[in-house]
């Protein structure tokens, strides 16, 4: 799930440089300064995305706990009518529970997906780069600014 979703946030972010660069470029007759880079290493590399990995793994291993105590509390129960009861509660329960983590995770992917397009726009900027393209997407050329992205990232 982890990583799907590092794969996306790394295929928006290429995306949306492409975009913008093609826009860039095809505005302009004069040469274009070229820069790539390496989204997915940028991306594994974030202390933000580690943070939010750890946090994940945190809320995802008190998921846990919490379904092997309903099932204990489950299988304690002996009125059948009780223990249906307790099984839709605790799936009640366990599905918010669900919901608020994985809503709290986009949220916060969103933030850091936000952050390293400012942080590659901003080193594109300073550097004078036309465009910035996610090197995936290119065989040959462009100066290669992932070592400087991934610096800056946090």
């Amino acid at each position: 799930m982890m990583n799907k979703s590092i794969k996306y946030l790394a295929l928006g972010l290429s995306a949306f440089i492409i975009g913008m660069s093609v826009n860039n470029y095809a505005i302009s007759n004069v040469p274009s300064k070229i820069a790539v880079v390496d989204v997915q290493k940028v991306v594994a590399s974030s202390a933000q995305v580690k943070a939010l990995k750890a946090d994940r793994e945190a809320k995802i291993k008190d998921l846990t706990t919490f379904v092997s105590n309903a099932r204990a509390a489950v299988k304690k129960e002996t009125n059948a009518d009780k223990k249906k009861a307790l099984e839709a509660k605790y799936n009640k329960e366990l599905n918010a529970k669900r919901d608020a983590i994985q809503k709290d995770y986009a949220k916060k992917l969103a933030e850091v997906d936000k952050n390293i397009s400012a942080v590659i726009a901003q080193k594109a900027k300073a550097a004078s780069y036309d465009m910035v393209i996610a090197k995936g997407v290119v065989l040959y050329g462009g100066s290669d600014i992932t070592a400087e992205v991934a610096k800056s990232v946090k």
